[in-house]
């Protein structure tokens, strides 16, 4: 499953995905995060890391290589990286030299081994991000040939001239434009665009995207319809 974290405008700025299988070091990590006024989402396998990072749209996410099941953390980590850039720190209780540096080749930020101190842990994340600042910075206008989508004044423009968009009609393209290639169920993009408490008819989302299409014209293709699963960009 391909992952694109780079949604400046959807998520909530300081979400941190932990994925760790041991619930007390899990509980750990969310408790001194909680306290740095980060929101943390726990899970304790590959599957389930996919589908909160990409209905999420996390800062960062916490790893642990150990993880138990068909996928390890490496192997999570591979999957992640297939199309995303978002910050990883690898957790993990093996202290070889090997495993630090294939995480390290395979695309991991930073690298802590257990036993480790919370606070630090903390401070490698506040030191990830604000190395990244400037890059998502970089990232807030998206060009698809002549179609611009400025996420920051919440503009569209196709071939130079502005498209008028419903705000929820802004979010949607604007989330599928920060995760081109990535395939959404209508469920994931109700969590992600209305939220988790949000109840009503999932084909909400249907007509959202035909509304779009209709906008933006000779672009309509850009939204595919994956039948039997969801929608995906470019």
């Amino acid at each position: 499953m391909a992952i694109d974290s780079n949604t400046a405008k959807i998520s909530t700025p300081k979400t941190v995905i932990v994925v760790e299988d041991d619930p007390n070091i899990s509980d750990l990590i969310d408790l001194y995060l909680r306290k740095a006024d980060y929101r943390v989402l726990q899970c304790n396998n590959a599957k389930r890391a996919k589908e909160l990072i990409a209905a999420s749209n996390p800062m960062l996410a916490i790893l642990d290589i150990g993880l138990a099941g068909d996928e390890d953390g490496l192997e999570l980590l591979k999957q992640i990286r297939l199309n995303s850039s978002l910050p990883i720190i690898l957790l993990t209780a093996r202290d070889d030299e090997i495993d630090r540096i294939m995480g390290l080749e395979l695309g991991a930020d930073d690298y802590i081994s257990k036993p480790f101190s919370p606070r630090e842990l903390v401070a490698r994340i506040k030191a990830i991000t604000r190395r990244t600042s400037d890059k998502h910075e970089s990232q807030q206008i998206l060009e698809f040939n002549s179609l611009r989508i400025d996420l920051v004044a919440r503009e569209v423009t196709l071939k130079g001239q502005n498209i008028q968009l419903a705000a929820k009609e802004f979010d949607l393209l604007a989330h599928f434009a920060q995760n081109k290639g990535v395939v959404f169920s209508r469920q994931q993009l109700l969590d992600s665009i209305w939220g988790d408490n949000w109840f009503g008819d999932e084909r909400t989302v249907d007509v959202h995207i035909r509304q779009i299409r209709k906008k933006l014209s000779d672009h309509s293709d850009l939204l595919h319809t994956i039948w039997g699963v969801g929608y995906r960009f470019g």
